[in-house]
């Protein structure tokens, strides 16, 4: 069970203090969440405006790949949280 990226898109959801993307394994879409403080941990001086998150997430992309695939291999869900644990 594998998953990859080959969608770039992503976006901010200030309300859940998120940035929600995609991941797929074949041809099941998988959503995935990066929360705040797993965010903040890749860059520490962070201000919560969308522009620099997603700018931070931009910049931080390998990694938070690679802590998404970790985070997918536990098994299936609906969507996948990655925490200040998984970066």
């Amino acid at each position: 069970m594998t998953t990859n990226f080959p969608n770039r898109s992503r976006g901010y959801d200030a309300t859940r203090g998120v940035v929600r993307f995609w991941g797929y394994d074949r041809s099941m879409k998988n959503a995935c969440f990066l929360m705040a403080d797993a965010l903040q941990k890749l860059q520490a001086d962070l201000q919560f405006e969308e522009d620099n998150v997603l700018r931070a997430f931009d910049n931080n992309r390998d990694r938070i790949y690679e802590a998404s695939v970790k985070v997918y291999a536990h098994g299936r869900r609906g969507s996948y949280d990655i925490n200040v644990a998984d970066v």
